[in-house]
């Protein structure tokens, strides 16, 4: 059984690859009984999506360089 921290940790590998078929079934798991990481993976997929619709105004601006 995941902890909210783990399953936290795996909401956000979502985001940048495949999990394994062992993860993807204790996050399920997990999120089925904790009401808490349900809202957090709403919100991870929330800010995922709005990143992906504006990247560049999410850009760290670039530095001036000193010569």
């Amino acid at each position: 059984m995941l902890m909210c921290r783990e399953a936290t940790g795996l909401m956000s590998l979502k985001l940048e690859k495949a999990l394994s078929l062992r993860e993807k079934i204790a996050l399920k798991v997990h999120l089925s009984i904790c009401p808490a990481c349900r809202h957090c993976v709403r919100q991870f997929d929330l800010l995922h999506k709005i990143g992906n619709r504006h990247p560049a105004s999410l850009r760290m601006p670039e530095r001036e360089q000193d010569d």
